[in-house]
């Protein structure tokens, strides 16, 4: 047994959030104690948490302002590994780490393509963060976990970081059952009392998603029946309905909001849609192959192709091209639900929580737990 850290800003709606949740409980599950400590403050993720697994709020009011408290929970609790996850928490955390003298100890993990990453938010700090972390992962003693290789190469391809700085390890998205687990009902009434075929995609409304994209793809669509929903939560809601309308398909496009279990409205889903334009490694697109569900996604920077067997497992289109979307759309729609299903749901496996829990271990202490 092991007694493990976990560092985040937050139990947010994000996918790196959701991922930390599930790691906590699926360590605990492992036979290890696990402490979840919150910066900020917790979030809607917070109910996935298994309840063994202990919870810590800084209360901070905002993540660069939690250094001296941090470092004080460092000093009084001796952890036999720490690890921090996103950029701007882990810069937090290898301050931390190093007042308090646990630097050994901690390690540091990238979820999204840095390269890209970087640009997204516009805050003076979290730009700070983002040139000041490359040059800490090349001091720091123990390399950056990655969620895939695509994000470990752009990491050291687009900053100062060296290949021995970087190792990776996989999420875990799914249950050890999830074979044998059928999903939950449906919540949505389209997807509910299914009239008509159903697109879905699930992320952040952001522009990294590339929804914008599918909004024009759908338009294209030649089936004047078909419905798209997108779950999720974001600043870009108004100008994805504004844009449904300009397209005249409003009267076939929803956005609910976020999606307490994704997988369970994917399942009755006919086509579900990755447009994204950067990932690191794309829990959705992991989800949605699991239930067995026709999947579209994006060539982009990273994480689909890995997954998608470079397109051998589901189609690969180009970003930004809502004219090949649209056709893998239509071709996907038109085919029977039957084809390579199981070969859809064998490339999830490698994401349960079982064999993701050893290669967090494998990077964390240097070996398996046993």
């Amino acid at each position: 047994m092991k007694n493990l850290l976990i560092i985040l800003q937050d139990l947010g709606a994000g996918g790196a959030e959701k991922m930390m949740v599930r790691l906590a409980s699926a360590l605990v599950e492992a036979g290890n104690e696990v402490t979840l400590l919150m910066l900020t403050g917790d979030g809607v993720n917070l109910a996935a948490l298994d309840p063994r697994v202990r919870q810590v709020r800084l209360q901070s009011p905002r993540s660069a302002a939690a250094v001296p408290a941090l470092t004080r929970f460092l000093r009084a609790n001796r952890f036999d590994a720490q690890l921090a996850a996103l950029t701007h928490v882990n810069v937090v955390a290898i301050a931390a780490a190093t007042l308090s003298g646990t630097l050994k100890r901690l390690h540091v993990s990238e979820r999204n393509a840095f390269s890209r990453d970087k640009h997204v938010n516009p805050a003076l700090s979290v730009r700070f963060a983002y040139w000041l972390a490359p040059w800490l992962y090349r001091l720091i003693p123990n390399p950056v976990i990655c969620v895939s290789q695509g994000v470990a190469q752009d990491l050291v391809d687009s900053t100062i970081a060296r290949p021995r700085d970087v190792t990776t390890a996989d999420n875990p998205v799914l249950d050890n059952d999830f074979r044998e687990r059928p999903p939950a009902a449906a919540r949505h009434p389209w997807l509910n009392d299914k009239s008509t075929p159903v697109i879905v995609a699930v992320g952040r409304l952001a522009r990294q998603k590339g929804f914008d994209t599918l909004l024009d793809a759908f338009a294209r669509l030649p089936d004047p029946t078909v419905r798209l929903i997108i779950f999720g939560e974001g600043s870009l809601c108004s100008d994805l309905l504004a844009r449904a309308t300009a397209l005249g398909v409003a009267q076939r496009f929803d956005l609910p909001g976020y999606a307490a279990d994704p997988i369970a409205e994917i399942a009755r889903a006919d086509c579900f849609v990755l447009s994204s334009r950067f990932e690191g490694s794309p829990n959705a697109l992991v989800e949605a192959l699991s239930t067995g569900t026709p999947v579209v996604a994006t060539r982009c920077p990273y994480g689909p192709q890995e997954i998608l067997a470079d397109g051998r497992v589901a189609p690969l289109v180009d970003v930004d091209d809502p004219v090949a979307l649209a056709e893998a759309i239509n071709a996907q729609l038109a085919t029977h639900r039957a084809l390579n299903q199981q070969r859809r749901i064998d490339a999830a496996a490698r994401f349960v929580n079982a064999r993701a829990v050893q290669t967090y271990l494998r990077a964390l202490l240097g070996r398996p737990l046993k």
